[in-house]
């Protein structure tokens, strides 16, 4: 039963209400639908697939008799079907043309509605992130540029702080309402790619690569905030101080450098 952006359903004896949008994909298994979320969490309930497609609407995609998966998921199909959180799925690849063609027309639709519901005017995204104005934090909200094949081609700078300005380099009454291209027309696009998953497909992403366009080496965190739009957090690499706070520290960064360079 689904309400709203819900769905309910019973699994391991117990009512779950799940949020659609956290739903990555559906797997059956015999009589029952194995639904797997963005956090990792899987519930299996008494449901056809059928119904469950039904329920769930266009914002999913039948990839073979027994999955569905998320169109928010999606990052890529080629021989199989790579998700956003790294996973991958098989599917029919005899049928790739036919699936290709839905998917790119469900996510025209989800990019369509991106002007629709609860983005801020002009006038409110100082209100809305006026927390992060004195923060010693570079932070920005983005709007992304689509192509008429709804892909990222630039980004407009919607809300920035002072520390954001500083370092970008440029004066924010002239960041703001910028698209990047025009601030720098060597724009690498290796920070779009990432920019356009998170607004895209709700992906939450560390980036730390080489800025030619500030010429600093960046640790970039960037996260859905608005439809359309994504949030980032940077940071310059060779300003970053890491202390260890106990001996838990150094298996702490092992596995946090570990999980980056996987």
């Amino acid at each position: 039963m689904q309400e709203s952006n819900h769905i309910s359903i019973r699994s391991d004896n117990k009512d779950v209400v799940l949020n659609i949008n956290t739903i990555l994909y559906v797997l059956m298994k015999k009589n029952y639908a194995e639904i797997h979320t963005f956090s990792g969490k899987r519930y299996k309930t008494r449901v056809t697939l059928n119904e469950l497609e039904k329920t769930l609407g266009d914002s999913f995609l039948k990839v073979s008799r027994g999955c569905l998966v998320s169109v928010m998921a999606i990052h890529h199909i080629t021989n199989v079907i790579e998700l956003t959180n790294g996973e991958i799925l098989p599917y029919s690849v005899r049928n790739r043309r036919a699936i290709v063609a839905q998917f790119q027309t469900k996510q025209k639709l989800i990019i369509s509605r991106f002007s629709e519901g609860d983005i801020p005017t002009e006038e409110t995204y100082h209100a809305h992130y006026r927390c992060f104005d004195d923060l010693p934090i570079a932070f920005a909200d983005i709007e992304m540029v689509f192509n008429n094949e709804r892909r990222a081609v630039d980004w407009i700078f919607r809300y920035g702080n002072q520390t954001l300005a500083f370092m970008e380099k440029v004066p924010l009454e002239r960041l703001i309402g910028s698209t990047f291209s025009r601030l720098y027309p060597n724009m690498d696009d290796k920070w779009l790619r990432a920019y356009e998953q998170a607004a895209l497909y709700g992906a939450t992403l560390e980036v730390i690569d080489y800025s030619p366009e500030i010429d600093t080496y960046l640790r970039v965190i960037c996260f859905p905030t608005f439809r359309g739009h994504c949030g980032c957090i940077l940071s310059d690499v060779s300003q970053i101080r890491y202390l260890r706070t106990s001996t838990d520290s150094p298996e702490a960064m092992i596995r946090y450098f570990g999980k980056l360079l996987e």
